[in-house]
């Protein structure tokens, strides 16, 4: 397709350069700002307040969701939760592409998951375009405070990533990460319930 013809969201989401200051862009990030204030002004005694916020806000939610506030996000639109996803305080999510999270993950505070990220080439950086990148995190995966989720990295079902680490590659399942940057210290076993 000719590139004219593309919106700047369809180069966002294909992970090329686009322009975020695009009038589709801005009035999709002045709805998120809009229902993250909502969001974040909730009390502790109206989580099915905050479950319909998140329904509304994100792609996908699974059941039981829990983000306790402050919450921040781009979009929210490109963001999919499974179930029993948890988030703590001062949890960050730049959707600036697809977020996919899956059953029973765990987030402690501070924890920031970036898909967006700008061209090192200064030259390219100065004409204002951004580039961003899918994000997967599978099921049961624990993540530490202040963990940096760097665009386009998986990270693999049953896994612990610890507290401060920046994770810029793709971590297995199964395993326990941690440094910066994050690094497969150790494998778990995984023991079957029943």
């Amino acid at each position: 397709m000719n590139d004219t013809l593309r919106t700047e969201k369809q180069k966002m989401l294909a992970g090329e350069l686009y322009l975020a200051k695009d009038a589709e862009l801005d009035a999709e990030s002045k709805r998120a700002l809009r229902l993250l204030r909502l969001y974040n002004q909730t009390t502790e005694t109206e989580q099915d307040k905050r479950t319909q916020l998140l329904e509304a806000l994100f792609d996908a939610v699974g059941e039981k969701p829990q983000i306790v506030p402050p919450f921040h996000c781009d979009y929210g639109s490109h963001i999919t939760v499974g179930d029993r996803f948890y988030m703590n305080y001062g949890g960050v999510i730049l959707d600036c592409n697809k977020v996919h999270i899956g059953n029973d993950v765990l987030c402690a505070p501070y924890v920031q998951i970036y898909a967006a990220y700008h061209p090192t080439d200064p030259t390219v950086r100065l004409t204002g375009r951004e580039l961003a990148a899918p994000i997967r995190i599978g099921n049961n995966v624990w993540i530490g405070g202040g963990a940096i989720i760097c665009p386009g990295v998986t990270i693999g079902d049953n896994t612990t990533i610890g507290a401060g680490s920046v994770v810029t590659k793709d971590i297995p399942a199964n395993v326990v990460a941690v440094g910066n940057p994050c690094r497969v210290l150790r494998s778990v076993e995984t023991s079957a319930s029943g």
